[in-house]
């Protein structure tokens, strides 16, 4: 057993309960440190994760771009609509 992911545990385990008493700054720095102790523990799955970042953000601006097209359409219609109802 590995006294870092024991630490990174313990911090993780803190921070929620900082949260749930309504600490939110000091839960939030727990949270921030108990993550980092626990990559420090994985260095391959930070390693793994940061290299499948950019697919995620290119799968994200696919989706607000899907998004923007679908809102885009929607006014279109919307003000076709409104022409033909002040009629």
């Amino acid at each position: 057993m590995s006294w870092v992911g024991f630490a990174a545990g313990g911090t993780l385990a803190a921070a929620a309960l900082l949260l749930l008493s309504g600490q939110r700054r000091a839960g939030m720095v727990a949270a921030a440190s108990g993550t980092a102790l626990a990559m420090l523990e994985q260095p391959e799955t930070l390693r793994s994760w940061w290299n499948a970042l950019p697919g995620y953000i290119d799968q994200a601006q696919q989706i607000l771009g899907q998004v923007q097209d679908a809102v885009n359409e929607v006014a279109v219609k919307r003000e076709a609509l409104r022409r033909v109802l002040a009629r």
